[in-house]
Order: C-alpha cells, then sequence, then structure tokens
C-alpha cells in the first residue's frame, strides 16, 4: 500500500491506520513520478491531504497515468480534490470553510459507508471544496455545507473523502478505510508484526553481514527493541554500549545493566561520560543547540567506546545500531514536504564527519507497532511499556542552562511524579509524563512562615497513540495534589507546581 503525501503534517499517520488494519504500506513523496510508483506495484494508493489549493499555479498534482491505471485509488481532503480536478470533475473556492468536528450524512447503499449510521461526526479541515463529481462517481456523503463530502466509482475502484478518516476525532474512521481497502478495493489483511520482526532481522543480518557493530542503550524501548533485533540478526558481533551522559531519571542506569542484560544476555559497556556532557552543555540554554551538542557527543563517546573495543579484535567496527523511529524522522523535516519542527539527537543532531554506518531498524515504524515487536522478542513487559524519554534527557526538561544541581533538582521532582502516576495505578493511562524544570523563572512563595524565592516546576502528562498528536491526560485532582504536594515539601528549591493543559498541536510534547 502506498501513502502518497501532499505535504500534510500527520500523512505518516495514514500509513499507520491501514498497517492496524493488516495491510503493508509505506510513506512516499508526492514528486515521485508515475514511473516510480507503478514500479512498485502497489495493491492500491492513497493521496493524502496538504495545504495547498489544486487549482493553483504550482500545487502538487497527479499523473493522468496513476488516475487511469487500474489500481484502486483513494484520496483524503486534498488528494479527494485531486481525484475530482485529475477526472474532470470540479474544485473551487466555495467562501465556507469547515474546520473541526463536523456533522455528515451518509447514504446507505455506499461501500465506502457499508454499515454505518446515516450521520455522525467527522473532522474537516478545507477552505475548498468538490463542487461536481468526475462522470461515473456517485456523490455518497454530504454536510450542511459541503454538498460532495464523499464519492465512489466501484467500478473503477476510487473513491474519495473530504473529511479526515485517519484521525481520531473522525467516528467510524477506521472503518471508512476497512471498507475501501476490502469492499471497494477488493484487498486481504496479510500485515503482521511477526512478519515485521523477520524482515528487519534479514535486513539487518544484509546490512551487516559478518561486520561489527554497537548499539547504544538509553533503556528506553526504541534502542532496546532495536537492540534485540539486532542481536537475533548478528549475534556476538554486536556489542551494547550504554553511556550515562548525566542527564538521566533516577534508576534508568540500573534499568539498563540489570533488566535489559538479564533478558538478552547482551554483551554491556557501561561509559561513565556525565563531566564530558555537562562541561559541552555549560551555558547553553538554546534547546536545538543542546540537541546537536547531545547528538554530537554521543558520536565521540561510541566512536571512543569503538576504538577501545576493536582494539582487542582484527576486525573493525564499522555500524552503529541506533532506536530511531519514523516520528523522529518527520519532525526532523525528513518526510515529504515537511517542515523540522525540531532536530532529534539521533536524526537532526548527528555530525556531518559520522564514522559509522547507521543500522536503523525501527525507523520506518511507530511507537506501538516497536512495543508489539518487543514482546515478540519476550523483552520485560517494564521495558517495553515504559513511558517514552527523550534521547537528551533531562537536558531539554530544564528550560535553560543545564547543571548538576539543576538536575539533581529535576530527578527529585520527576521521581515523585512517577512514583505516585504508579501508585495509583495510572501508568498505562499515560504516553509520556514529562516534568520540567523553568531554571530561569523564579516564584516567590511561602514555607515554613518564611518568604521563599524558588523555581516552578511544570507536570506535563499526556496522552497519544503514535506522539504525532497529543492532548493533556485528565488525571484526578487527588493525584495531582498529592504530586504536587510532596514535590513542595521534599524538593529543595522548589515553591510552585504547575500543569500544562496544552494539546499537541499547537504544543510539542517536549517543552524544548
Amino acid at each position: 500500500m502506498l501513502v502518497v503525501d501532499f505535504g500534510a503534517q500527520y500523512a505518516q499517520l495514514i500509513a499507520r491506520r491501514v498497517r492496524e488494519l493488516g495491510f503493508y504500506s509505506e510513506l512516499v513523496p508526492h514528486h515521485f513520478s508515475a514511473a516510480q510508483l507503478l514500479e512498485k506495484q502497489p495493491a492500491a494508493i492513497i493521496f493524502s491531504g496538504g495545504p495547498a489549493s489544486v487549482y493553483q499555479t504550482g500545487a502538487p498534482t497527479v499523473s493522468a497515468d496513476i488516475l487511469n491505471s487500474a489500481i484502486p485509488i483513494f484520496g483524503i481532503c486534498y488528494g479527494f480534490q485531486l481525484i475530482a480536478q485529475g477526472l474532470a470533475g470540479e474544485v473551487a473556492k466555495t467562501g465556507t470553510s469547515e474546520y473541526g468536528a463536523t456533522a455528515i450524512q451518509v447514504e446507505p447503499t455506499s461501500k465506502l459507508f457499508k454499515n454505518l449510521p446515516r450521520t455522525y461526526q467527522v473532522w474537516m479541515s478545507h477552505g475548498d471544496a468538490v463542487a461536481q463529481a468526475p462522470a461515473g462517481f456517485t456523490v455518497t456523503a454530504s454536510t450542511a455545507a459541503t454538498k460532495v463530502a464523499a464519492f465512489e466509482d466501484v467500478a473503477r475502484k476510487i473513491a474519495g473523502v473530504q473529511f479526515h478518516p485517519e484521525v481520531v476525532h473522525s467516528e467510524h474512521g477506521m472503518s471508512v478505510l476497512k471498507n475501501f481497502l476490502v469492499d471497494i478495493a477488493g484487498l486481504t489483511p496479510n500485515w503482521r508484526s511477526d512478519q515485521v520482526l523477520e524482515d528487519a532481522v534479514a535486513q539487518v543480518r544484509n546490512q551487516v553481514g559478518n561486520g561489527r557493530a554497537i548499539v547504544g542503550l538509553s533503556g528506553g524501548v526504541d534502542s532496546a527493541v532495536s537492540a534485540a533485533i539486532v542481536q537475533r540478526a548478528i549475534g556476538d558481533q554486536l556489542t551494547a554500549v550504554f553511556v550515562d551522559h548525566g542527564l538521566l531519571r533516577t534508576g534508568e542506569r540500573e534499568q539498563v545493566e540489570q533488566d535489559f542484560v538479564a533478558a538478552t544476555g547482551i554483551k554491556l559497556v557501561v561509559v561513565d561520560a556525565k563531566e564530558r556532557f555537562l562541561t559541552e552543555l555549560a551555558g547553553v540554554t538554546d534547546p536545538e543547540q543542546k540537541r546537536k551538542i547531545i547528538g554530537t557527543q554521543f558520536i565521540r563517546v561510541f566512536e571512543a567506546a569503538a576504538s577501545q573495543l576493536q582494539a582487542n579484535s582484527p576486525e573493525p567496527i564499522e555500524y552503529l545500531v541506533q532506536g530511531t523511529l519514523y516520528p523522529d524522522v518527520v519532525e526532523s523535516g525528513g518526510g515529504a514536504s515537511a517542515a523540522t519542527i525540531k532536530s532529534h539527537h539521533n536524526v537532526g543532531g548527528l555530525p556531518k564527519d559520522l564514522q559509522f554506518k547507521l543500522v536503523e531498524p525501527l525507523n520506518t515504524l511507530f511507537k506501538d507497532e516497536v512495543r508489539a515487536i518487543g514482546r515478540l522478542l519476550q523483552l520485560p513487559e517494564k521495558i517495553v511499556s515504559r513511558h517514552p524519554f527523550p534521547g537528551p534527557g533531562l537536558a531539554i526538561r530544564i528550560v535553560g542552562a543545564v547543571d548538576e544541581s539543576r538536575l539533581e533538582i529535576l530527578r527529585a521532582a520527576d521521581l515523585i511524579a512517577r512514583e505516585e502516576l504508579t501508585a495509583a495505578n495510572l501508568d498505562s493511562q499515560v504516553w509520556q509524563f514529562p516534568v520540567v524544570l523553568l531554571a530561569e523563572v523564579r516564584s516567590v512563595g511561602v514555607q515554613g512562615d518564611g518568604r521563599t524565592y524558588g523555581h516552578p516546576i511544570v507536570m506535563r502528562p499526556v496522552s497519544s497513540e503514535d506522539a504525532m498528536t497529543a492532548d493533556w491526560s485528565r488525571l484526578p485532582y487527588e493525584v495531582i495534589a498529592k504530586i504536587s504536594s510532596r514535590i513542595t515539601n521534599e524538593v529543595p528549591s522548589v515553591n510552585r507546581v504547575v500543569l500544562d493543559i496544552t494539546s499537541k498541536p499547537p504544543g510539542t510534547i517536549e517543552w524544548e
């Protein structure tokens, strides 16, 4: 399955939804030629949304060779309008826009809306609209403002919708996608996590061959699953290196040294590089600079570790294994027409003179897919289900310069938040729980009958499926209150705790 990205911020979410339905999918840029698309022999093609208007000069378009092929095609929003325009329908700026939750009315005889309610809520985001469907197409849905909100030509196996079925805000969105793939395209689901694991192992074995590799373990699920995949592929040719950069949370080094090694038997080398990282980060406040410094120092430490490891071996260590996920690549500007939101340390933060060849077995996968593979590899559940933690660690949860005293404050506050979340049995209800220190901000308080001038701590519990979108988690007030009370009572220099209730977008999950 090919998802053609026309510049939508969440085009990769479509590919993820298709995978959830049991169909392998790949995301490709809109500038792929018809020959390039056809060369991949797709079972079906989905056109994503996008910010352009199809009638504007220079807007992304699609070849008539694709529209007139026998390949099933589904269009979403901008992709829907591209189908209409490309097949002699009409797209126009109606003067009426639709954004957010919108009631849609569907035709009960439609294959696209098979077994769905006549009226339900979908998520709209458009200023243009299809004014007339192409010849041979049946209009199958409408809204109060949009007469043509969906259409289909079952004989040609082409359909489209103006709304976004891929987002959780659209009711029955997965059913719409499934109805297209199964009832219109005529496909049968055949993609499973165990196949992904087998393919990943085979790809690593083919890439590395008889070579040697090192993997950087962080304690998180991404690096742990990457290491386990590569170990399955090349065995003792892999050595794990855990870099303690001094930016870790309480207990993370012990988790790697004990839990992961016990589960896999992997060869592990621990490098204490705290002083090096803190020296390089001294006085640095810009978050992008922090990320790039940390990314560069990671590589330099790995290079030094590799040099020591191969000193006693005739075989050079050529490969570096990383737990890069697909959202890391996209947010670092690696997606088609995607803006750089922030440079992830293992993507945009890598030095140009990198001495390793990268092995990234997870760079086309989302977090939930990685967890599923981790369970297939029989990794401990406390590693597989662990909340995501950024590679740059607590450095990007300190708004301001990083030093040991500030790290101690943040570690203590973070530990309290994690302890209380676990005690309340809420770990599974929260995707991630960043605790942030506003190091450059001071707040007046009263503690012990005296005036204090301490730092604020920000709690940022969020719920998400894939980290591309997120909402703040509605934790019980009593849990929030207990965390706040413990932090202000037990953590020196903190006299105020605040709750971040911003969704993503507009805010990212991390503050930096």
